[in-house]
């Protein structure tokens, strides 16, 4: 009983937004490389996510950053990956000082604007933390014109997603250069949905993080937008032109699941958050996870909400699931 109404609740909240579009399927291979590959467009996004996920550090490395900008609150920096899209190359911050020494940067979900989070930074305030919020590449301030939504970050075009999630680790690492040349020296990384597994990813390849908190979880980039509700028009680009084993190969440089025995090399401390009746992140993708987590004997604690994706976001939810992650934050951190 519980499960359909929160299936009919989440399905309605998923159906708010009218301006879904379906965009035609593209490989994208302009976006990861300037040559004409020899091989077809499948084998050579196989390869290339292959040599990403074993050569990992080099792919998420990056030059310094040299032209940060601190306007009252609002952080601005050049993008250390540069894309075609001008607006897009500009990275936004929100920076809510508190603690001289801990920090938690703090990525939102797909489409959020640039309202959203801020709230959850006021939160970590109240909890004794600094927070640094994060726009995602192609969201609100960095939104190309011709766009109403963050298509660019999460398409049907393959490569422009693999581009646009290894940016936003990029942005995270640079974010945390920021912070620690402003003399922070504990760092927390919390993100949601899609934020959570940007989250996840720059916690592999850096090790100034402390604690990692993961807000939404599934191990696989491409079971997410094949079977969630929330990626129903992007679903529609992709059928009949890829597979799903075929997808999960070319996405994984963006999976979680590629990097779980790196952190076996951190000691991070992890908060893994999944609710029972996600129709976006399906409860058996967080299972996995969870399961991978103790396999791999990885530090970390669960918080299980009895609510959906979508819901998690709204009274009463929302305040119980700040309060635990920001708690989490404060005993850890």
């Amino acid at each position: 009983m519980l499960s359909h109404i929160f299936y009919k609740w989440e399905t309605r909240l998923s159906q708010r937004d009218t301006n879904r579009i379906a965009r035609p399927f593209e490989w994208g291979l302009d976006f990861l490389t300037k040559d004409q590959p020899e091989k077809d467009p499948k084998s050579f996004l196989i390869e290339y996510a292959d040599r990403a996920v074993r050569e990992s550090d080099d792919y998420h490395a990056f030059e310094p950053v040299a032209d940060y900008r601190l306007n009252g609150g609002h952080l601005t920096f050049t993008s250390p990956l540069r894309t075609i899209y001008q607006e897009n190359n500009t990275v936004h911050g929100w920076f809510f000082p508190k603690d001289p020494k801990r920090a938690a940067l703090v990525l939102p979900q797909w489409n959020a604007d640039e309202r959203s989070h801020i709230s959850l930074c006021r939160m970590l305030n109240a909890f004794g933390v600094s927070a640094l919020r994060l726009s995602l590449p192609h969201h609100d301030l960095r939104m190309s014109p011709e766009l109403t939504r963050a298509d660019y970050m999460l398409s049907s075009n393959l490569g422009r997603t693999l581009q646009s999630v290894r940016q936003a680790v990029l942005d995270a690492r640079a974010a945390l250069d920021w912070l620690e040349a402003r003399g922070y020296t504990r760092f927390a990384i919390l993100g949601t949905s899609i934020g959570s597994c940007v989250a996840l990813v720059t916690a592999a390849h850096d090790a100034r993080i402390n604690v990692a908190v993961q807000n939404h979880v599934s191990p696989y980039f491409a079971d997410v937008v094949w079977r969630g509700i929330s990626t129903r028009h992007v679903l529609d680009g992709l059928k009949g032109k890829i597979t799903l084993d075929d997808l999960r190969k070319i996405w994984m440089p963006i999976s979680p699941q590629a990097y779980f025995h790196k952190l076996r090399e951190t000691g991070i401390k992890s908060l893994l958050v999944h609710a029972r009746y996600d129709y976006t992140f399906l409860p058996d993708l967080s299972l996995k996870v969870l399961e991978e987590y103790r396999r791999l004997g990885l530090p970390h604690s669960t918080f299980g909400l009895y609510c959906g994706h979508y819901t998690s976001g709204v009274l009463p939810f929302n305040v119980i699931l700040g309060a635990a992650m920001c708690r989490y934050i404060r005993r850890n951190l």
